[in-house]
């Protein structure tokens, strides 16, 4: 089976990326994908992930939306969060706050376990992605044929630690985060596909998708700015994974248009 994961959508102008002329629909069609991951975490205006963001990108061809430590900056999103079985969250956040942090999606005839998981390196302080990998992979076992992982990390040692941990145990895991696309997509020695970051669908006009000036000012002022979205040069970008009959992975291709 064919899994195409998509980095963060970022705004509006991510959304017009993705949606414009059925832009990830006929790519999903191109590249024959049986099952689509979006990160959706900054999908709406300003920061954060709304209903209506999601039900864009489920609308332009997502089957499953992954979060990020953005996923609860509009509070208008945490009832379906608890409600959207194919929206998750990072599964190391406190069990009280809204939402879930994996899914089974059925796709070309197989049960594909998504599981996200957000670093601790230079971000909030969480409980370790490592071990609650492992306490949902036992939890599900017996359940899945294919098990995928949305890693939202700052750092990279970090996304790697993780996929050399869970390499043979789980088919595939992608970095998000940093929406800057590295060229690692790799096949680990136990059959696991992996790449540190697949980067954003957006504007690659500014820096990480806000207006170059935003960016600049905080840099430079220190002082607080709103993020206004950048403009033009818009592009996907991603991970195409392959996966035999034995959920091992046989492929894994950054993705960029």
């Amino acid at each position: 089976m064919r899994i195409l994961c998509l980095g963060d959508v970022v705004g509006e102008e991510g959304l017009q990326t993705i949606t414009a002329g059925r832009a990830l629909s006929r790519l999903r069609d191109s590249l024959k994908a049986d099952l689509v991951i979006v990160n959706g975490e900054n999908s709406a205006p300003g920061n954060g992930m709304t209903p209506d963001s999601a039900r864009e990108i489920f609308d332009a061809g997502a089957d499953v939306i992954t979060g990020g430590n953005h996923t609860w900056r509009r509070r208008e999103v945490y009832s379906y969060l608890d409600d959207e079985e194919y929206v998750i969250r990072p599964a190391n956040y406190p069990d009280a706050v809204p939402g879930h942090g994996w899914c089974i999606a059925d796709a070309a005839g197989r049960r594909v376990l998504v599981l996200n998981l957000a670093g601790c390196v230079y971000m909030e302080s969480l409980a370790s992605p490592f071990d609650t990998a492992d306490r949902i992979l036992k939890m599900n076992e017996g359940k899945y044929d294919v098990a995928i992982v949305d890693i939202h990390a700052e750092a990279t040692s970090e996304k790697m630690a993780l996929a050399r941990y869970l390499d043979g145990r789980v088919s595939a895991v992608f970095g998000t985060h940093t929406h800057v696309a590295t060229a690692d997509a790799q096949i680990l020695p136990g059959g696991t596909g992996y790449i540190t970051d697949v980067g954003m669908c957006g504007s690659h006009a500014g820096i990480l998708g806000v207006a170059t000036e935003d960016i600049l000012h905080k840099f430079r002022m220190k002082t607080p700015v709103y993020f206004t979205p950048a403009k033009g040069q818009c592009a996907i970008h991603g991970v195409l994974f392959e996966i035999d009959g034995n959920g091992k992975c046989v492929k894994a291709q950054g993705i960029g248009t």
